[in-house]
Order: C-alpha cells, then sequence, then structure tokens
C-alpha cells in the first residue's frame, strides 16, 4: 500500500510541475512555446487555460491526499 502511494506521489509532483510551467504568468511562459501565447492574447482566458487550472488542482487535491495517507501508515504502522 505505502508503495503505490509513494509511486502515485512521484507522478503526481512531476504532472502538477509540468502544469505548473505551462501556465502562462506575466512574461508568457512555457504555454507560449505551443502556441498558447497567440490564442490567449487574442481572447483572454482561454479553454486551454481552464483545463490546466482544473487539472493542476486535481493534481494537487491528489498529491495532499498521497501526503496524508503515507503520514497516516507511518503512524499508525
Amino acid at each position: 500500500m505505502a508503495l503505490t502511494l509513494q509511486i502515485i506521489l512521484v507522478v503526481s509532483s512531476l504532472a502538477m510541475t509540468m502544469f505548473v510551467l505551462l501556465h502562462k504568468g506575466k512574461g508568457g511562459g512555457l504555454s507560449s512555446l505551443f502556441g498558447g501565447g497567440v490564442q490567449s492574447n487574442l481572447s483572454g482566458s482561454t479553454v486551454v487555460e481552464k483545463n490546466l487550472d482544473r487539472m493542476t488542482i486535481i493534481m494537487a487535491i491528489i498529491w495532499i491526499a498521497c501526503i496524508i495517507g503515507l503520514n497516516l501508515l507511518q503512524a499508525y504502522a
């Protein structure tokens, strides 16, 4: 059980890092490399940016749940 949570923790950490780096910042971020900069300049908040927000939040929730689960396993095992 602990190994599964550790693997999920590592995968969610890497995914969350990528999602955060893809966000558009003040300078454009890495999302402008994939063509997101042109579209977001034209329409403001795009569907891609909203979906990226949602995926980042979901990964953060999974990441926190894995940390809490591993903590509980260590405390009661």
